[in-house]
């Protein structure tokens, strides 16, 4: 889908709804800052580390821990590379030393029961197949990957604020056009794009889905993809990730 939408006419009437990090496995067909116009951005939604209530751990400095009293027997679940809950946890592992099992999961929806039924100890999950427990009290949310709280958690603290300052693991939702898509039709997509984002609707939805309504230029949106792209690319190479 995200070929098709690089090679697509640059008139205005294709857009892709985009997510970053979707560039990241090797030999994709295109090149998200060389092929697209970004519009603009819609919404942040950063990764929950959480762990399931059995586990003695209420901080990121707990699981660390936890972990190197207990080397390779703490086990984390993530959805498989190339997603970045998958990135993050090889992060903090790289970030805290500790030597953890990552056991992955083909999505959110099973790595959340096996959290719920303790076959695993700690999962980096996103909010919306986990909010339900977490506020019944049978999932224990321990940290925000991102700078700024949820606003669907508020009392559960950041990664920094919880002991592991840097660990920042955020989604973002946005809107491109093929490259070469006039200025003025990007401008107005962009306007209109905003005023749906500002809405007291859809900022309600947003946030009830785990994330943070986030409204910007399409310059702030280049930049922001260029920065993330570029630092879970860096992560990968650095720590010799192989993505397929």
């Amino acid at each position: 889908g995200v070929r098709d939408a690089a090679k697509a006419a640059p008139d205005g009437y294709t857009i892709l709804m985009l997510v970053t990090g979707a560039s990241l496995p090797a030999n994709t067909g295109y090149d998200l800052q060389k092929d697209f116009a970004p519009i603009g951005l819609i919404a942040s939604i950063p990764i929950v580390i959480m762990a399931n209530p059995a586990v003695p751990v209420k901080s990121m400095s707990d699981i660390v821990a936890l972990a190197k009293k207990q080397p390779g027997k703490m086990t984390v679940g993530t959805p498989p590379a190339p997603t970045l809950n998958y990135f993050g946890a090889e992060a903090f592992k790289g970030m805290s030393g500790a030597d953890m099992t990552i056991v992955t999961y083909k999505g959110t929806g099973p790595l959340t029961t096996d959290l719920l039924g303790g076959h695993i100890q700690v999962a980096f999950n996103t909010l919306p197949p986990a909010i339900g427990n977490i506020k019944a009290g049978k999932l224990r949310a321990i940290a925000v990957a991102a700078p700024q709280r949820l606003a669907a958690i508020p009392d559960v603290p950041t990664t920094a604020e919880a002991g592991m300052p840097g660990l920042d693991i955020v989604q973002y939702y946005g809107l491109v056009a093929p490259a070469g898509t006039p200025p003025a039709i990007i401008a107005r997509l962009n306007k209109e794009l905003r005023k749906i984002v500002s809405s007291e609707d859809i900022k309600a939805r947003i946030i009830a889905d785990g994330g943070g309504p986030v409204a910007s230029t399409p310059e702030e949106y280049a930049a922001n993809i260029h920065r993330e792209e570029g630092k879970w690319a860096a992560l990968i190479k650095k720590l010799g990730l192989v993505v397929n």
